[in-house]
């Protein structure tokens, strides 16, 4: 069974001559590591967006396990966002005034649970950033900021991670430790990942790579 079945999705912006997505289905699988790639403007953003929950589409549906995403008010669909699905962005955005561990647990706070500490310190401790706990994001590397971006997505144990070009803002050694941070889960924990990258090395890394191109999505080559 599918974790996730997109079908027939479609995605207008008024003014656009051309849909951002044009009738894009796909389905994910639990425990894959799934690359979107295309040229910028292509609609990969758009369609993570879509996947997760973050955007409404013109018309199609997205469905998480047993759960149709668009049928939910928005009251409803953020709450299961911020249960099911773990959001990384390339900008981080991270709360400034708050320190690194409250970042990654205010998915959970936001929830009403509480992390055990030790469940938190060996969170913090598989992201290099046990004595950065106390420090705020300022006070933090691009690569270090980013790794605090993948602790809050994990952190409820949602049911699948999207990642919109993670590594888009780093140098090549943070981009090489936040893919293996991401493989980490993937083969250690089971997560089911997707990641947004233009970067065909990141693409590599991945067991299955989908190609969008003009809001549609292309054969795979093979």
């Amino acid at each position: 069974m599918s974790i996730l079945t997109a079908t027939d999705l479609v995605k207008d912006y008024s003014g656009e001559e051309r849909p951002a997505l044009d009738h894009v289905s796909l389905a994910i699988e639990p425990g894959e590591f799934v690359a979107i790639v295309g040229p910028s403007g292509s609609g990969k953003s758009t369609l993570l967006h879509l996947l997760g929950g973050v955007d409404r589409p013109t018309s199609g549906t997205v469905q998480l396990y047993d759960t149709d995403l668009y049928s939910l008010n928005e009251t409803q669909l953020a709450i299961f966002r911020r249960r099911q699905v773990g959001l990384i962005y390339q900008f981080y955005n991270l709360i400034p005034n708050l320190t690194v561990a409250e970042n990654i647990t205010l998915p959970a706070e936001l929830d009403g649970k509480s992390i055990p500490q030790a469940e938190l310190t060996a969170l913090l401790a598989s992201l290099g950033l046990v004595n950065k706990a106390d420090a705020l994001p300022s006070q933090l590397s691009g690569g270090q900021q980013q790794r605090v971006a993948i602790g809050r997505a994990l952190i409820n144990q949602p049911a699948i991670v999207l990642a919109d070009e993670p590594t888009g803002n780093l140098d090549q050694r943070n981009s090489q430790e936040i893919m293996r941070l991401l493989h980490y889960a993937n083969v250690k924990e089971g997560q089911t990942i997707v990641v947004i990258t233009h970067d065909p090395l990141i693409a590599q890394q991945a067991s299955r790579v989908i190609t969008i191109e003009d809001g549609q999505l292309q054969p795979s080559e093979g």
